[in-house]
């Protein structure tokens, strides 16, 4: 392990650098003329320039014939940049600085970390869900959140963080945004958004709203099939858009465009939005007037693949306005069908040359044009600091959302005998632990999410001994659906549970999954924890014993009994 004294030296150095990027407008630098910016695009070849286009994906969990194969990409196509995926923190650092060695013009290197470097790598910290954000009263947390998060893609060499996820998910069963919105309410999503932004390029890092013009309100996954938005044009401009103009206004670095098809703004057949000049180029850039950068989501989804295979989408993301293609299917394939395009003129030398010097600009911006390698030394006690722990807490504390009950309701009685009962899971789990030193007369039961009838009814006799009761209801899986995986048995105790006298239910589970639990709105109290994560349900234990006063609002409507802003306080 590095010194504590040489730790606290590099976390000054990249506090330096975060006031540096601080005193900088983003937009300003892509769009004024460059001096490095423009050297270096004299420089290349017009191959060389159409690799500015193209980033492509990397891990470290997949070894080194994957990694050399990589690097042999850097070489041979001289691309613009990576996505960097699963793998480890240390691993990463160390291969970043391998591959800046091997490009010509140093690299941006991206990864999606929405909840930070959790989301994808292991032994790194992860912050709550942009959903539990969405519950929190004081957006200056999120900015907090923002910086910490920026110093940590900065510490593993890192400058574009594909975040945040701006859609408004006002679809409960939505399967690949839901817990990842901040809500279903379009001022809460555009406020918690633009101060994660903020707090994320203020201290130096690109960001990208994500999925324009709003993927929030779709049943379809587009990793596997092209969804399609059939509302109007009035709808999708008052609605799903608005998130994204409010932070066009104060300033995001990118836009991240969504495989849709909107047949109101694109009658092609088929066509996803990340293919259409007129959405891409006349909406986003022309009536948005957007300056900043414009990158496809994955264009190896099948979400444009399945209309579009052998490189046809890539070159029609190229000529619909999109500047950086994200994990095209084949970048070499692709490059040559963009350089056809720019010869039989498709596109003008000045549409052309703006696309690569934005590009170059952001590599100035994040200070690419005076290139050091990151040191690996001391990256996990960095990256997982007591500093992180704490305003994860911080988080926790505000997120955490009362629907039902007051004070007294939730407190119960202290002396009186108490059964505290966690359901989905099969280990102890930190809100029985805690809870249980406030109640030195109680028991703790384990139900999990397949328990045998036999033994819930085994268990439901025994709680006749006792007073009052709290329940905890725990989503174990690592991505938190709208519908908990539990037997219809375990669903019906929970039912049972909440129709006794005396008994508050805690949910650490997405928000949804409370409508699917009929009869759980008769508990006394009832507590949503967003997430299973220890913190929260410390969160929880607070609440319920009166330490801290409850101040999160439900950012969904879950049913007609909770609904979105609902939240007591007391």
């Amino acid at each position: 392990m590095i010194p504590k004294h040489i730790s606290a030296v590099i976390l000054s150095l990249f506090i330096s650098c975060t006031a540096f990027a601080q005193r900088q407008s983003f937009i300003e630098t892509v769009t004024k003329q460059n001096q490095w910016v423009d050297s270096v695009y004299r420089k290349m070849s017009r191959k060389e320039r159409i690799g500015q286009l193209f980033y492509v994906r990397a891990h470290t969990n997949k070894g080194k014939a994957y990694e050399d194969s990589v690097a042999k990409v850097i070489e041979e196509e001289h691309i613009g940049g990576l996505v960097f995926f699963q793998g480890g923190p240390v691993r990463h650092a160390n291969l970043i600085n391998n591959y800046q060695k091997v490009s010509k013009v140093p690299l941006l290197i991206a990864m999606d970390g929405e909840w930070g470097l959790g989301m994808r790598l292991d032994s790194s910290v992860s912050y709550p869900y942009q959903m539990t954000l969405g519950a929190i009263q004081d957006n200056n947390l999120i900015y907090k959140m923002g910086q910490m998060v920026a110093y940590d893609f900065k510490r593993l060499g890192m400058h574009i963080n594909f975040a945040p996820d701006m859609d408004i998910n006002n679809n409960p069963n939505n399967p690949v945004i839901n817990y990842r919105s901040f809500g279903d309410n379009k001022y809460n999503v555009a406020q918690k958004g633009i101060s994660y932004f903020k707090g994320m390029q203020d201290a130096g890092v690109i960001v990208f709203a994500k999925h324009f013009p709003g993927h929030g309100d779709t049943n379809v996954d587009s990793h596997f099939d092209l969804p399609q938005l059939p509302f109007t044009r009035g709808r999708l401009d008052s609605l799903e858009e608005y998130p994204f103009r409010e932070a066009i206004a104060a300033g995001v670095s990118g836009v991240m465009i969504a495989h849709l098809n909107i047949p109101s703004l694109d009658t092609t057949k088929n066509l996803p939005s990340t293919l259409s000049r007129p959405i891409v180029t006349g909406i986003l850039k022309d009536s948005l007037g957007f300056k900043g950068i414009v990158a496809s989501d994955a264009m190896e989804m099948k979400g444009v693949t399945k209309f579009f295979p052998k490189g046809e989408a890539d070159l029609r993301a190229f000529l619909a306005g999109n500047d950086l293609i994200e994990l095209s299917e084949n970048s070499a394939v692709s490059a040559k069908l963009i350089l056809k395009a720019i010869r039989r003129g498709k596109i003008t030398r000045e549409e052309f040359e703006a696309k690569i010097k934005k590009l170059l600009a952001a590599k100035y911006w994040a200070g690419l044009n005076q290139y050091k390698p990151t040191t690996p030394y001391g990256i996990l006690g960095d990256i997982n600091r007591p500093a992180s722990a704490e305003l994860i807490q911080q988080l926790c504390d505000a997120a955490i959302t009362v629907v039902k009950g007051n004070a007294t309701t939730l407190r119960q009685d202290p002396l009186k005998k108490t059964a505290i009962i966690s359901i989905g899971v099969d280990r102890p789990t930190v809100f029985e632990t805690e809870l249980s030193k406030w109640y030195p007369n109680s028991m703790v039961y384990l139900i999990n999410k397949n328990t045998p009838l036999a033994q819930i009814r085994q268990m439901l006799a025994s709680l006749k001994k006792f007073d009052q009761t709290f329940v905890s209801i725990h989503d174990t899986r690592t991505r938190p659906q709208s519908k908990l995986d539990y037997s219809s048995d375990v669903k019906m105790l929970i039912a049972e549970l909440a129709a006794k006298p005396n008994v508050v239910t805690s949910v650490f589970a997405n928000p949804y999954t409370i409508a699917g639990l009929p009869g759980i709105e008769k508990s006394a109290g009832l507590l949503v924890g967003y997430q299973k994560d220890d913190a929260m349900q410390r969160s929880a234990v607070k609440v319920i014993t009166g330490v801290m006063k409850p101040s999160g609002k439900l950012p969904v409507t879950i049913n007609t009994f909770f609904t979105t802003g609902m939240g007591m306080r007391f």
